[in-house]
């Protein structure tokens, strides 16, 4: 059997590690967006994108793919479209594997919203100094706000168009919660911006937001394709493939 895994994410990894062990064939599709992506030990990597959901349905007739698991990032909302539609389209079934979102706890002042752009509108009312964690790819929706101070945490170096007053992290989670306390400590953060991306790995920033009574702004997740199964976890994944199987 060939699984075709659109990776990117911890849960993706962790995945096709686990296909390959029981004996699958399993290909990563990574987007490469990020210099330097942290593979799976085991199974092949193909990196670039595919040319549209025609295209990735293409590939799969081509590679004789027989199961298409969808291990994208939350907000990789195109991606996740064209994998339905390809997976339709070729005939190969498919499976959506979605960490669970994050919730709030007593305690946090959480603002959410639907955009980056809807972010950059809430900031002016809710602090000065802003820690930006939405990655290095929508900076253009804050750069207008020469007004506000930004630290930007991101994998990659981020390119114009961003905020004029900004200093740059590049860090990887996973993240702990005393690393996070500090940082918000040393650079005097009064509100946090997030996606809801759900990952455990980078949760300990809502912590130490809650603990220092900072108001988060959280993007919402964008839609997803109705009408795939969903598994929230790697074993749920695999058991969904064993039982195909």
């Amino acid at each position: 059997m060939h699984i075709l895994v659109l990776g990117g994410t911890t849960e993706a990894r962790t995945l096709a590690e686990a296909l390959h062990a029981r004996g699958y064939r399993v290909t990563t599709s990574l987007a490469g967006r990020v210099a330097a992506p942290r593979l799976p030990r085991g199974g092949e990597v193909r990196i670039g994108g595919f040319g549209g959901a025609e295209g990735l349905a293409e590939w799969l007739r081509g590679q004789h793919v027989d199961v298409l698991i969808d291990a994208t990032h939350p907000f990789a909302g195109t991606i996740s479209f064209n994998a339905a539609h390809a997976a339709d389209l070729a005939h190969v079934p498919l499976l959506a594997l979605r960490r669970p979102g994050w919730a709030p706890s007593p305690g946090d002042d959480w603002h959410l919203v639907d955009s980056l752009e809807e972010a950059s509108r809430a900031l002016p009312g809710l602090g000065s100094r802003v820690f930006l964690t939405t990655g290095r790819m929508g900076l253009a929706a804050f750069a207008h706000l020469d007004e506000l101070w930004f630290l930007v945490r991101s994998v990659d170096g981020p390119e114009p168009p961003h905020p004029p007053r900004m200093e740059t992290v590049l860090d990887r989670g996973p993240f702990t919660l005393d690393g996070e306390r500090e940082l918000l400590r040393r650079h005097r953060v009064d509100v946090l911006v997030t996606k809801d991306s759900g990952a455990a790995a980078t949760a300990p920033k809502l912590a130490a937001a809650r603990e220092a009574g900072i108001p988060v702004v959280v993007v919402r997740r964008p839609p997803a394709p109705e009408g795939v199964p969903v598994a929230e976890t790697a074993e749920e994944a695999v058991a969904w493939v064993a039982a195909r199987v």
